[in-house]
């Protein structure tokens, strides 16, 4: 009898583990551009305080982030530049979340305050070398920039065509780092997520306009760049994933996006 007994109780403990199994609400985990660190985190905390599902972002760059969709490493991409034709072959698709401004970031040391976009395409090409000769001091202009597969790269070089041309004296691998190098090096010149500029830096006026959310919904500001969520086409979300991606594209998330220093795309 006690067996019995022993075994029933051992029996039900294991109907009520499998019933909480159940009530699990999931997890949704996210990978890519570090540029929408900001936004995507802020995203993320309001959608788990909301619903209790949890939610992970890996920093590691829009290139990154695109493959781990590919390999079934994450739910949801990050990139912070267009899906390229390649990639949509591949059977990937890109949802516009925001649009992004990128700075044209310098010492706060230096004079200099506005570029025309030509002129920064003549400094990243090397063709100029020195600030003296844009109104700045006599000082070298040492070139900061991203590493090779960056979507703030991709988006930098494609708007000043500067493809494979640009003379870097270093390819980092974050925003954060870009940032930290030009705010230590009063000759640098970098390029930034407007929603990551800090006062560590000066952001200067591209032809006399100011990176402003205005100036990137108008237009007016032409250093910018979506921010894409990145899925693939023929595979279904899980329900966690889908229930975030809703919640991040709907209207009521526009308040926290322009919080973010972004431009909501919808």
């Amino acid at each position: 009898m006690k067996k019995l007994i022993t075994m029933m109780i051992v029996g039900a403990l294991a109907i009520s583990m499998l019933a909480g199994c159940g009530k699990e609400k999931g997890s949704v985990a996210t990978d890519g551009s570090t540029s929408m660190e900001k936004v995507i985190g802020a995203l993320g905390e309001a959608f788990q305080n909301d619903t209790g599902i949890s939610f992970t972002y890996n920093p590691t760059g829009s290139g990154s982030g695109i493959k781990a969709v590919q390999e079934d490493r994450c739910d949801i991409g990050l990139s912070s530049r267009d899906l390229k034709a390649e990639e949509k072959e591949a059977g990937l698709s890109g949802t516009v979340l925001a649009y992004d401004g990128i700075a044209i970031i310098i010492n706060p040391e230096n004079p200099v305050s506005d570029l025309s976009l030509e002129t920064i395409a003549k400094i990243y090409t090397g063709e100029i070398t020195n600030w003296s000769e844009v109104g700045g001091n006599d000082a070298e202009i040492v070139l900061i920039g991203r590493e090779a597969g960056s979507g703030t790269r991709d988006g930098f070089e494609s708007i000043t065509d500067t493809e494979d041309a640009c003379k870097y004296r270093q390819e980092l691998t974050s925003t954060g780092d870009v940032i930290t190098t030009v705010s230590q090096n009063p000759g640098a010149i970098g390029y930034a997520s407007v929603a990551s500029v800090k006062d560590s830096v000066k952001a200067v006026t591209v032809d006399g306009v100011a990176a402003t959310e205005e100036n990137i919904k108008n237009g007016s500001y032409v250093v910018q760049r979506p921010f894409v969520l990145v899925t693939k086409t023929d595979t279904p979300l899980s329900d966690a994933a889908l229930k975030f991606f809703t919640y991040i594209t709907s209207a009521d998330a526009n308040e926290i996006i322009s919080a973010a220093g972004v431009v909501p795309a919808n």
